[in-house]
């Protein structure tokens, strides 16, 4: 069974499904997907986000507001707080820094991703954290804030080795998605080689970055095992090995019974 540790359900196209959420979650089952998290972007959808997934236990959620979003709901952290606490979620963020997408003055990233930290320490739950071009000054805010008090995930890793060391000793996990399955990604592959077998997760960050052979078109969660495949070949092992392994970690991180 494989968990799906990063998608963006309410963003999928489901025109494949007949617009029918129903019908897609009935694939994921033949799948043999058994968990997703449900990753929030912005406050303004995160309503409708949740009432998509409410009837099924076996999406999780976070709640939180990504980097680049400069417009909207301020994420203060009385609010994460109070949305946080829902039993369905279960991690704040995304969060983090961006420096690809966003210019110019940041101090506002800055202060929305302090924010994320301060409220997952008070729910004690873990950070879902998006970094791009901006590695040092997310690693630096991290330690600053005390962000191993309550660890988390760095996702959609695209870093070095040197990098995941850090993350690794402030108590984070290293998520691998769709792509570590590119010619290009040399850097991730390596990291997928070293990486601690309990430390390490997969996911799809869908609909975004789908995996070699979909690359370029719509990701959905079921093809979160192309990740599987890819990482089992980088560390001469088994598929089953990866999913049961990534399996565990993701129970192991959010306190979960699996």
């Amino acid at each position: 069974m494989l968990i799906d540790s990063h998608c963006h359900l309410d963003r999928l196209d489901l025109k494949p499904y007949n617009d029918d959420f129903a019908c897609f979650m009935q694939e994921v089952k033949n799948s043999r997907i058994e968990h997703l998290l449900c990753i929030a972007i912005d406050l303004e959808s995160y309503p409708a986000m949740l009432e998509l997934v409410a009837d099924y236990p076996q999406i999780s959620v976070s709640v939180g507001v990504h980097p680049n979003v400069d417009e909207g709901e301020n994420p203060s952290v009385e609010k994460l707080i109070a949305l946080g606490a829902n039993d369905k979620v279960i991690a704040i963020g995304e969060t983090g820094l961006d420096y690809f997408r966003s210019s110019g003055d940041l101090s506002w990233q800055h202060r929305h991703f302090r924010n994320h930290i301060q409220a997952a320490k008070a729910l004690k739950k873990p950070l879902i954290i998006h970094t791009r071009e901006a590695k040092q000054d997310t690693l630096r805010i991290l330690q600053e804030e005390n962000a191993s008090e309550v660890g988390g995930i760095i996702h959609c890793f695209t870093e070095d080795w040197d990098f995941a060391q850090q993350a690794l000793d402030l108590n984070f996990y290293i998520s691998f998605s769709g792509i570590v399955t590119f010619n290009s990604a040399k850097d991730i592959q390596e990291v997928a080689k070293k990486i601690p077998a309990d430390r390490f997760l997969i996911e799809t960050d869908s609909p975004y970055l789908a995996p070699v052979p979909f690359r370029g078109r719509p990701n959905y969660p079921t093809y979160v095992r192309y990740v599987a495949e890819q990482i089992a070949k980088l560390r001469d092992t088994s598929v089953e090995a990866i999913a049961q392994q990534s399996t565990a970690n993701f129970y192991q991180l959010f306190n979960m019974a699996g």
